[in-house]
């Protein structure tokens, strides 16, 4: 009996949970102006050509919006077709984007220049293949106005 429960505390504590590895990525993104992502195929709103740890396009579909005395917000679906050191695959992420813009339209657009903003967003748990398969975490994005055309810089934190 001794032996038998000695046996099973070897196997026992010989089988370790595997964690996920969490990754930081960065780069930039740059609004995809000529639709080389073909964004309009995709039946996207915008896309977004990323460069970096991410390599590919970003498709973005905007659920909602609105704006107040230039005080834009934003929120929505993506999906990112690309790679990663290399390695194809996509994943999906939901996002939230704060801006402040000159002003708004009637219709709760954005009206005028930006300002300022940011947006986060969440991978979608189980949306991921190839080498995004498993994969969750979040990326942040804070524009850089200054930049002409405005660019997109992100960072991020990938768990696979």
């Amino acid at each position: 009996m001794l032996l038998t429960i000695a046996a099973s505390l070897i196997v026992f504590t010989s089988c370790k949970k595997t964690e996920p590895i969490a990754v930081k990525v960065s780069g930039i993104g740059y609004l995809d102006e000529t639709d080389a992502c073909d964004s309009k195929g995709q039946g996207a709103d915008y896309a977004l050509t990323m460069t970096g740890d991410l390599e590919g396009c970003l498709y973005t579909f905007i659920d909602e919006f609105s704006c107040t005395f230039g005080h834009y917000l934003e929120n929505g679906r993506e999906f990112f077709v690309g790679t990663y050191q290399g390695k194809s695959g996509t994943f999906r992420t939901t996002y939230d984007f704060q801006a402040k813009f000159e002003g708004c339209n009637p219709d709760g657009s954005y009206a005028g220049a930006e300002i300022s903003g940011q947006c986060q967003h969440y991978i979608v748990k189980g949306s991921g293949t190839g080498v995004f398969a498993g994969v969750t975490g979040r990326i942040d994005f804070v524009d850089n106005v200054k930049a002409n055309p405005i660019d997109y810089p992100y960072l991020g934190d990938l768990k696979f």
